[in-house]
């Protein structure tokens, strides 16, 4: 079993009128089974209202299926005697930070979580570092989050989730509320947790530039989950993407444009550096692109 595991999830929100009697039901889950392996790093993509981010809360036992299981290192998300254990290997990061940040001072505010765990101080000061090293923000140490930007402060987000030691760290659509280079700065750290640290990453984003170094993606629409595979496998589908509602990297687009006029381009091209090689290599009369790892450093 995966550290991440959904077997048949659904879950529905019921409508109630101002009596409480029911007025309708929304199937927000549809039958969702996935299994995430420890250290993989897993996107989660869909359009608004695909059901990605009520699948999240799931993870995090914020949410109970109503029918199906989820299992987070093997337990149950529905008993509640390991909700804290769950939550503690499960950490969640949400949309926006200033929801997650209550310090007066960065630091203070990454110690916040080891603190009501119950860890020694030394040791939480010892963890408050190695996060905050982490995320690239310890120069930022005893600053007011107040005066951060916001892909600063999702950092410090990210840094307090990570103190606590999680195995595993769900976001949920955290660059939605930033500017491009905030959400550079958050998916880099990210990365950075996932290839050195080793730990598992489930990133629920609507943003496609975001997924193209993950393991594996998921693709939801309607509560299901509409297509699965590597990165290229899913930019190689432009038009399946653009009928459930998503845009696909403005590269990838070009270079299947380029495709249908007839030029001999791969398909799936995921970087500016992938489009330029392989213009190249038709421009010389080559035909045989090698194919990049999904995991080759953002641009």
């Amino acid at each position: 079993m995966g550290i991440v595991r959904t077997e048949n999830v659904t879950y529905e929100y019921i409508r109630r009128d101002e009596e409480g009697n029911v007025e309708g039901i929304t199937t927000a889950v549809d039958q969702v089974s996935l299994d995430v392996r420890e250290g993989e790093f897993i996107a989660i993509l869909g359009h608004n209202g695909s059901g990605k981010s009520t699948l999240a809360k799931h993870i995090n036992a914020i949410l109970y299926p109503t029918e199906g299981t989820v299992w987070v290192d093997g337990m149950d998300t529905t008993r509640e005697s390991d909700l804290w254990s769950i939550r503690q290997t499960a950490g969640m990061v949400f949309q926006n930070p200033d929801n997650q940040i209550i310090g007066q001072v960065v630091e203070e505010d990454v110690g916040f979580g080891p603190e009501n765990m119950g860890v020694p101080t030394e040791e939480i000061w010892e963890r408050v570092e190695e996060s905050l090293k982490a995320v690239g923000m310890y120069e930022y140490r005893r600053h007011s989050p107040n005066k951060l930007s916001g892909g600063q402060k999702q950092r410090v987000s990210i840094a307090g989730v990570l103190a606590m030691h999680p195995k595993c760290i769900v976001l949920d659509e955290p660059t939605a509320m930033l500017d491009p280079r905030g959400r550079k700065e958050v998916i880099r750290a990210v990365r950075g947790l996932n290839q050195v640290e080793g730990i598992t990453v489930i990133l629920i984003t609507h943003y496609m530039e975001e997924i193209i170094h993950a393991d594996r993606v998921f693709v939801m629409d309607s509560g299901k989950i509409a297509m699965e595979g590597a990165p290229r496998e899913i930019f190689s589908q432009v038009e399946k993407l653009k009928g459930l509602r998503l845009d696909v990297p403005q590269v990838t687009l070009l270079a299947y444009e380029l495709q249908k006029k007839g030029i001999a381009l791969p398909d799936g091209i995921l970087t500016t550096e992938e489009f330029a090689d392989a213009l190249s290599r038709v421009a010389s009369g080559s035909r045989s692109v090698p194919r990049r790892e999904n995991r080759a450093v953002m641009e």
